[in-house]
């Protein structure tokens, strides 16, 4: 046990003590404990920390939910230097020949209570107009289903479906806080039923050379849950051209008739890009029936109207940050 706690400290340059086994470093040239993400989060018990040197790791990564409070850092502080990649999309082909749909598509699977990612990208690379044969085109940058999870001056990138914010089940809570984040992609790119608030976030709606071109969210909260999606304090950015992106739809998963979307956008600057009637229908269910609304937008996207339902002052007051993510135990990770 000394010698195999005393070789990690030589390789990562960590003093020797007894709680070195909680942290890992993934290196791909060698120079830490192990090559691939995976390979640290398999080693690192509840609680640990997984530190991930500089470089591309082209894996599919999952952190299952008996890892909780685990953390997944990049050493430099810059999300960019620590990017983890795959191109699997929805129609990809698994070596028995049926697709991976949706969920399978994701390059990281995050299902852990108490996670916390700060300082690198999440990428899935796939590329449509070098797979015309499929068409199944989500192909999702990171699944999370966890409670509690935090991701601080982490970048998402894909097009379709990057973000899946989701819970582990109907009902189940799933309480998300993503700060200083940077997030691409084109259609439906933040969606799920996650109680999610992007704080201080980037948000490029990429071009897709078409009218409409995306739709920022596609959330499918549950009609009993109250909090859905808070974009706050963001600026949402696109050479796409004016007037030919949504801010969002509601989508009901197969149907549901109980998946009510929740969705409001605040104090946020709104590239040209977006709509001036932001809100659209999703697979037969109105938009109206969702609960969207905007409250103090700025930029040359903002603007006001019947079809731009916009909260009151009084209602603002109750839609912040600490209110969606407070839950039944005053959870509070804003700063």
């Amino acid at each position: 046990m000394f010698t195999t706690l005393f070789l990690a400290s030589v390789l990562t340059g960590a003093t020797l003590c007894p709680s070195a086994a909680a942290n890992v470093v993934v290196a791909g040239d060698g120079s830490g404990n192990y090559r691939t993400v995976q390979a640290g989060i398999d080693a690192v018990p509840a609680g640990g920390t997984v530190s991930v040197k500089p470089g591309t790791y082209r894996e599919v990564i999952t952190v299952p939910a008996a890892k909780t409070g685990i953390t997944l850092r990049g050493t430099t502080g810059k999300a960019a230097d620590v990017v983890v990649d795959y191109d699997n999309a929805s129609g990809t082909k698994k070596p028995d020949g049926t697709t991976y749909g949706t969920t399978g598509s994701a390059t990281a699977t995050i299902a852990a209570n108490g996670f916390t990612a700060s300082a690198l990208t999440f990428r899935n690379s796939f590329d449509r107009k070098a797979h015309p044969e499929i068409t199944a085109t989500q192909a999702v940058a990171v699944k999370t289903t966890g409670d509690r999870m935090v991701f601080d001056n982490v970048t998402f990138l894909g097009h379709q479906d990057t973000l899946y914010a989701d819970t582990a089940a109907v009902g189940t809570a799933g309480r998300q806080y993503y700060r200083a984040c940077a997030i691409s992609g084109d259609v439906d790119f933040l969606f799920g039923r996650a109680t999610a608030v992007f704080d201080r976030a980037t948000i490029t709606a990429l071009d897709r050379g078409s009218n409409p071109n995306g739709y920022l969210t596609a959330a499918s909260t549950r009609r009993t849950t109250a909090y859905g999606f808070l974009i706050v304090g963001s600026k949402v950015l696109s050479p796409a051209a004016g007037a030919t992106f949504y801010l969002g739809r509601p989508w009901h998963p197969g149907g549901d008739v109980d998946a009510i979307a929740q969705v409001v956008v605040r104090e946020t600057v709104l590239a040209v890009a977006i709509k001036p009637t932001p809100w659209t229908d999703m697979s037969g269910f109105s938009w109206k029936d969702a609960r969207f609304a905007e409250y103090r937008n700025t930029g040359p996207g903002a603007g006001t109207g019947t079809d731009r339902p916009q909260l009151t002052a009084a209602q603002a007051a109750t839609y912040t940050a600490q209110h969606y993510l407070a839950g039944g135990d005053g959870w509070n990770p804003v700063h």
